[in-house]
């Protein structure tokens, strides 16, 4: 991770961010699992669909980019962890597997996936009709955009020309969303938004506590979370908008989703599912049908 220069009064907050101050950019693998996780069963119907090669492994290989609290980001050992790596998790013991995380930039996962360098992909992935051309989308709950400002600025993600606003890089706030913002702007006549780009949510998150922006875009579990942990430095900025489905990432036309998906509606139907997210607090955000690639069919 690139050094942090933190005012004294944010820097505890800024840690609470990844509970710990650990190396996201350092390729490394392991697994995990919480409580709730723990008591997870292997569903035998599921099971019998995943890939003989898989199978035959006892593994699944997940990549993830475990910079993205609370989704996924790292403990203080430095292991993956979040309701999503949890999620991850469980779906694997469903399966009869056991995780194993990969920790990749989030831009290499898709190719990674793809190129079966990993057996899934789990990092928050928004599914777009263009990203599944490349791979499919095992759908696991949906989440929208939310912007937030520094305590007492105010600021309209609908009117944000000329603005500074913080996003991670190459997420769908960083390459669609807040460009399209700036082009309306130019558009208009207007002065165009000032992107900046950081190799981390945390590190966003940081640039308008700090001042050095005026808003930060991300997912709105993610700014819900970035909101409590900062204690009263950032505001909600608007209301959330573009809701969309995020899903687990698998190789185009593998086995491998329906058995993720069986798997993932054997979670939602014991109530497995809903006790993760109730533990993380992202509940609102949690669906009841698991679907296979949503953007092109929903």
């Amino acid at each position: 991770m690139r050094a942090r220069f933190l005012l004294p009064a944010v820097a505890a907050a800024a840690a609470l961010m990844l509970s710990g101050c650990v190396d996201n950019s350092t390729p490394s693998t392991g697994s995990t699992g919480s409580a709730s996780a723990a008591a997870i069963t292997k569903d035998a119907a599921a099971a019998a669909l995943v890939p003989a090669k898989i199978a035959s492994s006892g593994k699944l290989i997940v990549g993830s980019d475990p910079t993205y609290a609370p989704n996924e980001f790292k403990d203080e050992a430095g292991k993956p962890t979040g309701w999503g790596i949890e999620i991850a998790s469980a779906v694997a013991t469903k399966l009869g597997l056991t995780a194993e995380f990969q920790v990749a930039k989030f831009d290499n996962i898709i190719p990674s996936v793809a190129g079966g360098k990993a057996d899934m992909g789990e990092s928050s992935f928004t599914d777009t009709a263009e990203r599944e051309k490349q791979v499919d989308f095992v759908n696991y709950y949906t989440a929208g955009i939310q912007w937030a400002s520094a305590k007492d600025k105010t600021v309209d993600p609908d009117n944000a020309c000329g603005m500074k606003v913080a996003v991670q890089a190459t997420t769908y706030e960083d390459t669609d969303e807040v460009p399209a913002k700036s082009d309306a702007c130019v558009a208009a006549g207007k002065p165009a938004i000032d992107k900046l780009k950081f190799d981390t949510q945390d590190a966003a998150t940081n640039a308008v506590v700090l001042g050095q922006a005026d808003a930060l875009s991300a997912d709105s579990p993610v700014t819900l979370y970035a909101i409590a942990q900062t204690k009263g430095k950032l505001q909600l900025a608007g209301k959330t908008f573009d809701v969309a489905p995020y899903g687990m990432v698998v190789a185009k036309g593998s086995d491998l989703g329906k058995a993720v998906q069986a798997a993932l509606q054997s979670m939602v139907d014991d109530g497995s599912y809903k006790a993760i997210l109730d533990t993380w607090g992202v509940a609102d955000g949690g669906i009841d049908k698991i679907t296979i690639n949503a953007a092109a069919n929903g």
